[in-house]
């Protein structure tokens, strides 16, 4: 982020955020919100050997407390940015980020996440769109489910954005996108719901679950080493047998999808 303190070393490893806690923050997780919070959690628990416990903390991201934990703020509707702001410089005191004090903050899509380097520590924000009325449609449900799930596999992996322009192109990774003019579409809008979902598969691929496997294995201080490549190179077959094991287990259906198809919608 432009204006951080640049003195502060930043350190990439995937398996970071293993053993870490969510702190929910904002509204109360709806019930389809908290189906894949419990999911996703039962996912990096089973790959990195380490639960993910998860708990609503009321609406102030104060009574989270500082420690190894992910700050989620829930939302539906107009997204909070005097919250996400507050959220920002408290984290950034707590963890003393060195963020710019004054800086004003804005959501620029329904889901995202910020992971920042600390003197005392790394902090991880997580601001998501969720469900505003009790019952959902296809749409709605697919749409929720794919945002949250996105920011949780890239916070949790430092995963980042893969741009495909070729919508021909078989996707690989929940990570691949489409890029899409989304900004005369609201959102909310079933036609922002659709354009988005399309534009990158809905759900977790088996690439995906590979990395996870393989991210929680290695045996490397930061995941952006050649040597994490090395690792992934020598233990290939182990690693794709543990994520075929890991997909067709029953238990994580819902955010997996073996083909990797963008949704028809």
């Amino acid at each position: 982020m432009l204006g951080r303190d640049l003195a502060i070393p930043v350190h990439i490893n995937g398996r970071d955020l293993a053993g870490s806690s969510i702190c929910l923050v904002g509204e109360l997780p709806h019930p389809w919100t908290a189906s894949v919070l419990e999911t996703f959690g039962a996912l990096a628990a089973a790959t990195f050997g380490k639960p993910l416990p998860t708990r609503y903390a009321g609406k102030d991201a104060r009574t989270c407390g500082s420690g190894r934990t992910v700050l989620m703020r829930l939302y539906s509707g107009a997204p909070p940015n005097q919250a996400l702001a507050a959220d920002l410089r408290w984290m950034s005191r707590t963890y003393e980020l060195g963020l710019p004090e004054r800086r004003r903050y804005a959501a620029n899509s329904p889901a995202m996440a910020q992971t920042f380097f600390g003197k005392r520590g790394q902090g991880t924000h997580i601001m998501v769109q969720q469900p505003s009325r009790p019952h959902l449609d296809r749409l709605e449900k697919q749409f929720y489910k794919s945002i949250l799930l996105e920011e949780l596999f890239q916070s949790f992996t430092f995963g980042m954005d893969v741009l495909i322009f070729d919508r021909r192109e078989q996707l690989q990774s929940k990570l691949q996108e489409t890029p899409f003019d989304l900004y005369r579409l609201p959102w909310g809008s079933r036609a922002f719901m659709r354009a988005l979902l399309t534009s990158n598969p809905a759900r977790l691929c088996a690439f995906d679950v590979f990395m996870m496997h393989a991210i929680a294995q290695a045996p490397v201080d930061q995941t952006i080493e050649a040597a994490f490549l090395d690792y992934i190179e020598n233990q290939y077959d182990a690693l794709a047998d543990l994520a075929e094991m890991t997909m067709l287990d029953p238990r994580f259906a819902g955010i997996v999808d073996p083909t990797c198809k963008r949704p028809s919608l």
